[in-house]
């Protein structure tokens, strides 16, 4: 395309669109008309084709901020429309320096794995007529042996083994590689052979006017293969019903709902072609007494007001055995205390045990201890309260 087409060629016109037109209403308009004048719809049409690499023209232009921009100012430069002859030497010199763009616009591209360099129009056009054919007959859709389909299991684990990690059994029932056929489909003994209808491409292709199209081969279904005889457990499909018992290697450190990936467990693929891949959902079940937050373990130890007031030392459980935990005297309830490297341990390190205090409040007193306990009420001169005291006014 060159800046002579920039300047004879309206293409705002070609479109219908107003010159301040947004992106969005360009590319709605274009997507109408693409509708209305595409060959499928037109066949034979010459004059609805010429249209149709029109509005195509167009649209690659003004589609692309950076090419409208340059379109703009070469059409505002050399007076929109008005051609060569007013700018006397604009063909031999003489005019100054000639503005050009690099753009080459061939309307097969449409139908290429790539075209120009925004790929909007193959964007449009996947979305209007479904996957698009390049010129060399080749298309975009997948064909002959393709990879399994990914698959997806749920296993649940204590607290304990997803802490340090553990290798279970997983039992599995659903389509798995056939062993007569070792995924083939063809008799044993025997081979697939190639299609002679299609070339063992899998696809054929079909010319229309100016264009060119490829669709999947009927003789072999688009796998570019022919079966002659074909497998008598898996009826040359490659695959049956299987249930298979596979060992799955969890993670220390695994979270509640994390997903892991074993390569090749899933779906077979089909005419030999990888499986797929397993993902397995761990779902962690509660522990009695830790919880957990991120890599650290938390516990909650109620205490008494005497041990909280006075202080002392107290033996708490870890997952590997127990620690001497020192509570200092004055210790408030709700306090928490770290016990470093006793959480969980993962590649990036090990976390800490985070435990929390609570003073436990007796639900019954003895007459003895309720004595004593007035008897320290009575002692104690400093007012826990102070701010609500003031506020109250007493």
């Amino acid at each position: 395309m060159s800046t002579r087409d920039y300047i004879e060629k309206d293409y705002y016109k070609a479109l219908g669109v107003a010159k301040d037109a947004s992106q969005s209403e360009i590319k709605k308009v274009y997507r109408k008309l693409a509708r209305e004048l595409h060959p499928d719809k037109n066949p034979g049409d010459a004059k609805a084709e010429a249209r149709f690499k029109e509005v195509s023209e167009a649209y690659d232009v003004l589609s692309d901020a950076t090419k409208r921009k340059e379109y703009d100012e070469a059409r505002s430069l050399f007076g929109g429309g008005g051609g060569f002859g007013g700018f006397g030497g604009f063909g031999g010199g003489g005019a100054g320096r000639q503005r050009r763009t690099n753009v080459n616009f061939d309307v097969s591209d449409l139908f290429s794995g790539s075209s120009g360099s925004s790929g909007n129009i193959n964007d449009l056009f996947d979305g209007l007529f479904g996957p698009t054919a390049g010129r060399s007959g080749t298309t975009r859709s997948r064909r002959g042996p393709t990879r399994g389909q990914d698959a997806t299991a749920e296993v649940s684990l204590g607290f304990e083994d997803a802490v340090r990690g553990v290798t279970m059994p997983l039992r599995l029932s659903g389509p798995a590689t056939c062993r007569t056929c070792n995924g083939l489909g063809s008799k044993p003994g025997t081979v697939p052979r190639r299609c002679t209808n299609c070339s063992g491409t899998g696809f054929v292709s079909r010319n229309q006017g100016a264009f060119g199209f490829s669709e999947p081969c009927v003789e072999c279904r688009g796998s570019g293969q022919i079966i002659d005889e074909p497998c008598p457990d898996c009826s040359g499909t490659g695959a049956t019903v299987q249930t298979r018992t596979i060992n799955v290697r969890i993670p220390a450190g695994v979270r509640d709902g994390a997903r892991v990936r074993l390569a090749g467990k899933g779906t077979p693929g089909t005419q030999g072609a990888p499986a797929g891949d397993l993902y397995v959902t761990v779902h962690v079940e509660p522990h009695k007494l830790f919880g957990r937050s991120g890599d650290d373990l938390t516990l909650t130890v109620p205490i008494t007001f005497a041990e909280a007031a006075l202080g002392t030392t107290l033996r708490v459980p870890t997952l590997d055995g127990s620690v001497a935990l020192k509570i200092n005297p004055g210790t408030p309830s709700g306090r928490t205390l770290r016990v470093r490297g006793r959480g969980v341990s993962r590649r990036g390190g090990t976390g800490d045990l985070l435990v929390t205090v609570e003073v436990a409040v007796p639900t019954h007193l003895e007459q003895e201890g309720r004595e004593a306990l007035e008897h320290f009420a009575a002692t104690q001169p400093d007012d826990p309260r102070p701010d609500i005291t003031a506020a109250l006014g007493d």
